[in-house]
């Protein structure tokens, strides 16, 4: 598994959000739990849609159809953290979002703790049934070149 450079996502990916680390995020082993991973990054995910895409949840859902991640470096209380998000892919009623959490050791040293890959799908608030991605947000995910 190659470790992607943290400096060359910051600089490829527009969207950043800063994650705070809790006490209660930290597990026996005194790193933050892999399961709080999944929460970092569905954080991001949501003020990514909220910020970019003006998403309007109440009217056009958008559930999670499949989720992956590779962990490359645990996450301590004193290290910094900040979640990338971008749109990497397009469908007629989904769309995928990779994701970071890069940062800083409390040593200073730079570093990708995580990756994920997650596979969003829209879906009509009154019904629950998948739909078409609107327009209007598939013109905000389009990835910028």
């Amino acid at each position: 598994m190659i470790k992607p450079d943290p400096a060359e996502l910051q600089r490829e990916i527009e969207f950043s959000l800063p994650i705070q680390i809790r006490f209660s995020d930290i597990d026996g082993y005194m790193h933050v739990n892999n399961g709080v991973y999944f929460n970092y990054f569905e954080h991001a995910r949501a003020v990514y849609l909220f910020q970019v895409c003006d998403w309007n949840v109440m009217e056009v859902g958008s559930v999670v159809g499949r989720i992956e991640m590779d962990y490359f470096r645990p996450i301590h209380i004193d290290d910094t953290v900040r979640a990338l998000v971008k749109c990497s892919r397009i469908g007629n009623t989904s769309f995928d979002l990779e994701q970071y959490l890069v940062g800083e050791t409390k040593d200073g040293e730079p570093y990708t703790f995580a990756k994920s890959k997650c596979i969003l799908v829209s879906v009509d608030m009154k019904t629950m049934k998948p739909m078409p991605l609107p327009e209007n947000y598939r013109a905000k995910l389009q990835p910028k070149s």
